[in-house]
C-alpha cells in the first residue's frame, strides 16, 4: 500500500507544467488557493500569469453570503494578480438603491486606480448596463464614476483593444468625454472594437451632433462597431470610410422604437463606404420598428447586409403589415443575407407564402429563427425545399404561434413532419420547432 501511495504522489509530482496549469485553469479561486498549499511547484503554478488573464467581477445588489464571499474573492485576486490581467468584465446584478451605487463607485475607483498603476497588458474592458440615467445614480456619484472611468481609459488608451459600455445610458457630452479618453494621449485611437449600443440616453438625436462626429473621427482602426441607428448619418459613414475602411469588418446596428430614426441617410454614403471597405458586413436589429415606410428609409439596397432581426416583442399593431417588407425590402439582400430573425405578432395576416419565397430567394441564408403565426404545413414545405437543395439552411428555429388553447393536433402534425424528414434533420440541421399558444 505504501508503494502504491508513493507511486501516486510521484505521478502528480512529475505532471508537466502545462498540464498542471490546465488543471488550475478550471478551478475557482478558493480551490486554487487550497491547491497552492500542496507544494512549491503547485504554488508556483498558482502565480502563473496565464491563470489570471481573464476576470469577471459581479456586484450583487442583494447578495447572499456565498455571493458576498465570491465577490470579495474575485476583487482580492484581481488586485493581487492585476499585473497579468488582459480581459476584465464588470457586472452589476440588480442594483437597487443609492447606497449600493455609492459603494460600487468607491470600489471601482480603488480598483481602476490600482490597475492603472500596475497593469500594462489590459486589452479588453466590459462594463455593461450601468444605466446611468436611473435615479439611484445621484449626480455627484455619477460624475465621480465617469471621471474615474475616463482617467482609467486615458491611461489604458495605448493598449486597450476592446471596450464594451453597452447600456450605459449617458448624456451626449459625457459619452463623448469617455470615448475621447481613448484618444487623449495621441489625439487618435487605434482600438479595434467598441460596443456603444444603448450607450447614449433615450431620445437623443446623436446623428446631428458635431461633437459626436469629431469624437468618432479619432478612431483609426475600427474592425467592429456596435451602436444605435440614432448615431447614423452621412457624416459618420464618411468618417468611417476615411479613417477605418482598411480595417472595418462589422457594423452591428440597433434601431429601437424610442430612438430617433427619422434622419435621411444617403445610399451613396453607404455605397462609398462599402466600396472602400470590401470586408464590411452590416447586422441590423430592429426593436418594434416594424412599419414598412420606416424600414424602407433605413434598409437601403446599397448596404452590405448580412443579418436582419425584426422583433415586435409581442406587441401587435394593424399598421405593422409585414408582407411588403418580406416581398419588397428584404429580397434586395438575396446575395448576402445569411441570418434572418423574425419575432412577429402577425395575428392579422398570414405570411407563409411570402416568407417561404424570401427564404428560397436568399441564396446564402444559413440561419432562420421565426416566432410568428404560421401554419404547420409551412414547415413541411420548407423542409421539402431544403431536402431538394433549393436552400442551404443549417439552423431552423421556429415557434408557431396559435390562438388555440389546445395545440395537440398541431403537435401531432409536427411530429409527423419530423419523422418524414428525420434523416435530413438529424444529419444536416440544427432544428427546433414547437407550437406556442398565444391567447
Amino acid at each position: 500500500m505504501e508503494d502504491d501511495s508513493e507511486s501516486k504522489q510521484s505521478s502528480w509530482a512529475y505532471l508537466p507544467d502545462v498540464c498542471l496549469s490546465h488543471v488550475f485553469h478550471w478551478l475557482d479561486d478558493r480551490d486554487r488557493s487550497r491547491a497552492a498549499l500542496v507544494c512549491k511547484k503547485w504554488s508556483c503554478t498558482m502565480h502563473s500569469g496565464s491563470l489570471w488573464r481573464c476576470r469577471t467581477i459581479t456586484f450583487y445588489g442583494q447578495p447572499s453570503r456565498a455571493r458576498t464571499l465570491e465577490f470579495q474573492s474575485a476583487l482580492w485576486y484581481t488586485k493581487k494578480f492585476g499585473k497579468y490581467l488582459k480581459h476584465l468584465e464588470i457586472k452589476l446584478s440588480n442594483p437597487y438603491n443609492t447606497p449600493f451605487i455609492k459603494k460600487f463607485q468607491v470600489i471601482m475607483r480603488g480598483l481602476l486606480s490600482h490597475l492603472g498603476k500596475c497593469n500594462s497588458h489590459l486589452e479588453s474592458l466590459s462594463i455593461k448596463y450601468l444605466e446611468l440615467d436611473c435615479l439611484i445614480w445621484k449626480n455627484v456619484v455619477r460624475a465621480q464614476f465617469i471621471k474615474n472611468l475616463a482617467a482609467f481609459l486615458k491611461r489604458m488608451s495605448n493598449q486597450l483593444d476592446y471596450l464594451n459600455l453597452k447600456g450605459a445610458r449617458i448624456t451626449l457630452e459625457e459619452g463623448c468625454e469617455l470615448l475621447n479618453s481613448l484618444s487623449s494621449l495621441t489625439n487618435r485611437s487605434f482600438i479595434s472594437e467598441i460596443n456603444i449600443e444603448d450607450f447614449f440616453s433615450l431620445h437623443l438625436s446623436v446623428y446631428s451632433s458635431a461633437l459626436f462626429h469629431q469624437t468618432m473621427s479619432k478612431f483609426h482602426r475600427l474592425t467592429i462597431l456596435t451602436f444605435n441607428y440614432n448615431c447614423i448619418s452621412d457624416e459618420l459613414l464618411d468618417i468611417l470610410r476615411e479613417h477605418s475602411s482598411h480595417s472595418l469588418c462589422t457594423l452591428n446596428i440597433k434601431c429601437h422604437i424610442h430612438d430617433p430614426h427619422g434622419q435621411v441617410v444617403s445610399g451613396l454614403s453607404w455605397a462609398n463606404l462599402a466600396k472602400r471597405a470590401p470586408k464590411l458586413n452590416v447586422n441590423f436589429f430592429f426593436e418594434r420598428v416594424m412599419k414598412h415606410d420606416h424600414l424602407a428609409k433605413i434598409l437601403l439596397v446599397e448596404i452590405p447586409v448580412r443579418s436582419i432581426s425584426l422583433r415586435s416583442c409581442y406587441f401587435s399593431d394593424p399598421d405593422w403589415t409585414m408582407r411588403p417588407t418580406l416581398t419588397n425590402l428584404l429580397p434586395a439582400y438575396w446575395h448576402g443575407l445569411q441570418k434572418l430573425t423574425l419575432e412577429l405578432n402577425n395575428d392579422h395576416e398570414l405570411l407563409d407564402n411570402e416568407l417561404l419565397q424570401l427564404i428560397l430567394s436568399c441564396k446564402r441564408l444559413l440561419f432562420l429563427k421565426v416566432w410568428a403565426f404560421l401554419s404547420v404545413s409551412f414547415m413541411e414545405r420548407l423542409l421539402q425545399n431544403r431536402a431538394e437543395r433549393k436552400c442551404i439552411l443549417t439552423t431552423i428555429k421556429v415557434r408557431i404561434y396559435t390562438a388555440q388553447d389546445d395545440s395537440t393536433e398541431e403537435e401531432r402534425l409536427l411530429a409527423d413532419i419530423y419523422r418524414k424528414f428525420k434523416y435530413l434533420i438529424d444529419s444536416e440541421l440544427n432544428y427546433f420547432v414547437i407550437t406556442y399558444p398565444v391567447v
